[in-house]
């Protein structure tokens, strides 16, 4: 078994998670990938945070399937994949990695690009790869650009932005910088896309990496007359922000996403002062002094921890229930919405 189910998960999955959920989930941001084919740098991983590292050496297709049948015994989970963070010698054998594992279980699946690559080479890796679209990420800006003043589009370049308008592909989307959300010039190009690319399927990860209420500023506001863009909540389990995302976008443009397999962590989320920790289990994830995302308990609390992913549906349900969310309405964010951009002619 790739990992145990103990009692307290079995009761928070049967109390809170299982009437709640559809039969049929769609699982829009998942990662794939094997360790012996990536190596990272020094100056990639500088600009991430260093938990998710410690869940998981790697993800297998076959180690992501079997983490759905663990977690999610009576339903009919299905993912779109992507590769990992990963540096850019390895990309090339993580895309066709990726591109393998949706061929030989027919699954959705984007490419991880990088923005350097022109206009051509971004659109036959896309096309030959049978993907459907782009994941894009911060670490494959320029090194010389500090972490907290790469822009969206130091790496969705407007050439890039181009081919995916013109194919009306998807393009996941982690926005950067230290404000998250609230950031306005995040904001500005988050419009800037919607408004200059209507046809691309944009999805805004992690609610725009609003994992407390301090990230969100005015964001739902500026947001609101948006009509395309949509969001994914992945590895993001605060009900507020749910609440808010909600009310000012509605349940068609939010969609279930993972973030697997770091949601297979043992934890609960709180946010102290605008900061988001992850409370764990002592010595469950090796040597986490340094990091300030991290903090251990033990007894009792750490006996009572479930599954990062069960926190998060359940953070979801508790938004729903307060906005008055509909059966139909929550079959749309688990199963219709991501159904309807991966297989729009169905």
């Amino acid at each position: 078994m790739l990992f145990d189910i103990k009692d307290v998960d079995k009761k928070f999955y049967n109390e809170r998670l299982r009437d709640f959920l559809p039969e049929k989930i769609i699982d829009i941001h998942t990662h794939v990938w094997l360790d012996r084919m990536v190596t990272h740098t020094t100056d990639e991983l500088a600009k991430v945070v260093s938990w998710p590292s410690k869940i998981a050496k790697d993800n297998s297709i076959e180690d992501l399937l079997e983490t759905y049948e663990l977690l999610f015994p009576d339903k009919s989970v299905s993912p779109m994949t992507f590769s990992n963070v990963i540096d850019k010698n390895s990309m090339d054998k993580m895309n066709a990695y990726v591109a393998q594992c949706a061929e030989t279980y027919n699954l959705p699946s984007l490419a991880f690009t990088q923005p350097d690559w022109d206009a051509e080479k971004f659109e036959t890796i896309v096309t030959q790869g049978g993907f459907l679209g782009a994941k894009v990420y911060l670490t494959f800006s320029a090194n010389c650009i500090p972490t907290n003043e790469i822009r969206i589009f130091d790496f969705l370049p407007h050439h890039q932005l181009d081919v995916l308008n013109r194919h009306n592909w998807i393009v996941m989307l982690h926005i950067p910088r230290d404000k998250r959300l609230r950031d306005p010039l995040n904001l500005a190009q988050m419009l800037e896309i919607e408004n200059r690319y209507p046809n691309i399927k944009l999805i805004i990860a992690h609610v725009g990496r609003a994992y407390c209420p301090e990230d969100i500023g005015n964001a739902f506001e500026v947001l609101a007359d948006t009509k395309n863009m949509m969001f994914d909540f992945s590895a993001n389990t605060n009900t507020e922000v749910f609440e808010k995302l909600i009310k000012a976008v509605g349940p068609k443009r939010i969609m279930f996403g993972s973030d697997m397999p770091i949601t297979r962590m043992r934890m609960r989320r709180i946010c102290e002062n605008g900061h988001y920790i992850n409370v764990v289990p002592k010595g469950l994830y090796g040597n986490i002094s340094a990091d300030k995302n991290m903090r251990e308990v033990v007894g009792k609390e750490a006996e009572h921890l479930s599954f990062f992913i069960y926190e998060e549906i359940d953070a979801f349900r508790r938004a729903s229930e307060r906005t008055k969310l509909s059966r139909v309405d929550i079959e749309d964010v688990f199963y219709n919405n991501a159904q309807e951009i991966i297989n729009p002619n169905k």
